[in-house]
């Protein structure tokens, strides 16, 4: 019956994506020149995601096959091998359907400025995002619930998270790299060399810019935020087994309604994003929706565990811990990246004396950034822990009542998806209306602030996955430990001191191919916009259009080559270290790894969005504006912040968990093939 209302208040989430889906699809796509431009991206989008997935696709059935043969007894490696493909396909096909929408909404988005104004114009946007948030967090919900069904038990469709994990991590890198060749290219040239605007149609990389935005923060970002629901939820029901003497199956249970209920929660929370004029701040509404979606939340967790967890009201205390961390997380990002606070400014004023001193800027002020949200999870795990373990508890409540944090953070999960989707689609609008010749009244007044705006919401977003990822990394861990019986992580044995150096390691090694992979691909593709710029007659004097195809090309085929080797060496570290050195060993991997990554996509997220909105901010105006010496420097810390927070850092995210769902699936791989004693 529980898992029955989980699933019902997935199908009622999938009918309400549907519903907004319908209704973005009824507006008006513009003008003749404003279709062509938005079914340019569209089908440079989709074709990149075609020719990705095919990669994927080959990737995930040779791991399945492996999984199959090496996990023991028989029965159980084919039914991981199973919620593995099943994992992958769900991942993969929420993102498709986040990019889906959001290629269609864009224009639409332009439109309803034009002829609505800004509530119109957010309206189709948000919702646009709200579909992305809709599908994933559903069809996570909904995925989970009937392998459960089928299989009988969590730790047998572990392989769904780690399929789910596997797919979103060369997705989100994949897109990461696209987007950020496209942009990094397309700025270097068009903005510094030729003074022209960001959307200017005279600029070769301007489509692949745009697509980008789509396979990168859409496709990438739906497939990672799937994989975090899916993970998070196996993970606590793992967890639940063990306390089942406490609780039955309600422990067991409970994520999973839980999850359900933030659905409905979030749905009410959608309808309360709007705005009355066009002077209104669209980032309040957006808050009114987000407390709005928090509140229910709190409400409905209060009377799920007096039902599923005998009325133990530290648990629930521990839920709201959760709530509270998101919305903390939230604020402590936008005080770093929003352009009215502190940090950001600091960077356009450091712009003035050139580029060296906005990097310098930049760069401290992402290595700050980095130390309120950890103290705010930190405070989260010691205090959801404390609760858990009360009254005689123990350990295993202890954890769990982490567990239970964890679920009230992903309470809101449909809500932040949806701001998250709504950037790319802003973004895109702004870039079409730019490109169509839209009235400049329309771009200044609505659609350059609503892209100004999706610029903090990803940054906002990210935070929270940053944050959840962190606390589900903290409830994986305890999960493999509970699967490998291990009563504690020695560091001061070598095999796991090295384990865990190893660990620290691979997150920078990690960002290091993510990174050159953008230099590389960036650096073709400044050479091919300056070369049609110098040898296609009239292209600077608007007479001559450019060969747009081609820098679509050199985006999707760097992306596809370049993906690969990073994505398998997350994968390979941990069954490497597993085989050779054993379980205590990952143990140590998985803390070195989950510490530094942690740390570093803080770093890169909060940093590359200070850099990119300080470039606003003196776009708007401030230190001579678009054109001058500062707007020079800050576009060249908006090429160096781009691939730090649209491809290493929000990668880390997926990798941090991709290394716990691995870990738990090969565990008992590790026992039986330790090679060095």
């Amino acid at each position: 019956m529980s898992v029955a209302l989980a699933a019902g208040a997935a199908l009622v989430g999938l009918g309400f994506a549907a519903y907004f889906a319908k209704n973005i699809l009824s507006l008006d796509e513009g003008s003749a020149k404003m279709k062509e431009i938005s079914g340019a991206i569209r089908q440079g989008a989709m074709a990149f995601l075609k020719r990705q997935y095919v990669t994927i696709t080959a990737l995930s059935v040779v791991l399945a096959v492996l999984i199959a043969f090496l996990i023991k007894p028989a029965n159980v490696g084919v039914m991981t091998a199973v919620s593995f493909l099943i994992g992958a396909f769900f991942s993969g096909f929420a993102g498709f359907l986040s990019m889906w929408v959001a290629v269609r909404a864009n224009g639409r988005t332009a439109r309803a400025a034009e002829k609505g104004g800004l509530n119109a114009a957010l309206q189709a946007s948000f919702r646009g995002g709200a579909v992305m948030g809709l599908c994933v967090v559903a069809l996570s919900l909904l995925s989970v619930s009937a392998l459960y069904l089928i299989f009988g038990k969590p730790e047998y469709i572990i392989g769904l998270a780690f399929g789910a994990s596997f797919v979103a991590l060369f997705a989100q890198l994949g897109g990461g790299i696209y987007t950020k060749a496209a942009d990094v290219g397309a700025d270097l040239v068009g903005k510094i060399e030729k003074n022209i605007p960001e959307d200017d149609p005279r600029n070769p990389a301007v489509i692949a810019d745009n697509v980008g935005d789509n396979v990168g923060d859409c496709a990438g970002r739906g497939a990672d935020l799937f994989e975090s629901c899916t993970a998070e939820n196996i993970g606590a029901m793992i967890l639940g087994v063990a306390l089942m003497p406490v609780y039955g199956m309600g422990g067991v249970l409970f994520p999973l309604v839980a999850t359900g209920m933030g659905i409905l929660a979030s749905i009410v929370g959608i309808f309360f994003v709007k705005v009355k004029s066009n002077k209104d701040n669209p980032l309040k509404a957006m808050d009114t929706g987000l407390y709005v979606t928090s509140a229910i939340s709190a409400v409905g967790l209060f009377f799920l565990v007096k039902y599923f967890l005998n009325g133990n009201m530290n648990l629930y205390y521990a839920s709201l811990i959760g709530i509270a961390t998101s919305i903390a997380i939230r604020y402590i990002t936008e005080y770093y990246t929003a352009k009215n606070f502190g940090p950001v400014q600091e960077i356009a004023r450091a712009s003035q004396t050139g580029a060296a001193t906005n990097f310098l800027r930049g760069i401290s002020i992402g290595l700050e950034s980095t130390s309120a949200p950890i103290l705010v999870m930190c405070a989260a795990i010691l205090g959801s822990y404390a609760l858990g373990s009360a009254n005689g508890a123990g350990f295993s409540g202890g954890i769990y009542g982490t567990a239970v944090a964890t679920v009230g953070m992903l309470s809101s999960a449909v809500f932040i998806l949806a701001m998250d989707g709504y950037g790319p689609i802003s973004d895109n609008a702004g870039g079409i209306g730019e490109m169509a010749g839209m009235s400049p009244k329309v771009r200044d007044e609505i659609l350059d602030p609503l892209d100004s705006l999706g610029n903090t919401t990803k940054s906002l977003t990210k935070g929270y996955a940053m944050g959840s990822a962190a606390l589900s990394a903290f409830l994986l861990f305890a999960a493999y430990l509970e699967t490998t019986h291990l009563k504690v992580v020695d560091l001061a044995l070598p095999s796991i001191f090295v384990g865990a150096f190893v660990g620290v390691a691979l997150p920078y090694l990690f960002c290091s191919f993510a990174i050159r992979a953008v230099g590389t691909a960036a650096f073709e593709m400044v050479n091919e916009v300056r070369r049609q710029f110098k040898e296609i007659k009239g292209l600077m004097a608007g007479k001559a259009k450019p060969d747009y195809a081609k820098c679509v090309d050199i985006s999707t085929k760097a992306a596809l080559r370049e993906m690969v080797v990073p994505g398998l060496l997350v994968v390979l570290t941990p069954l490497v270290v597993g085989v050779l050195l054993g379980t205590g060993a990952v143990g140590g991997l998985l803390i070195g790894a989950t510490m530094s990554g942690i740390a570093m996509a803080l770093m890169m997220n909060t940093g590359g969005a200070a850099w990119d909105n300080a470039k606003k901010y003196i776009e708007s105006g401030q230190y001579g504006g678009k054109g001058s010496p500062a707007h020079a420097a800050a576009v060249a810390g908006d090429t160096v912040g781009d691939p730090f927070k649209d491809t290493a850092g929000p990668s880390l995210h997926v990798l941090v968990k991709l290394l716990n769902t691995i870990s738990l699936v090969f565990a008992p791989v590790f026992i039986g093939l330790l090679i060095i004693h």
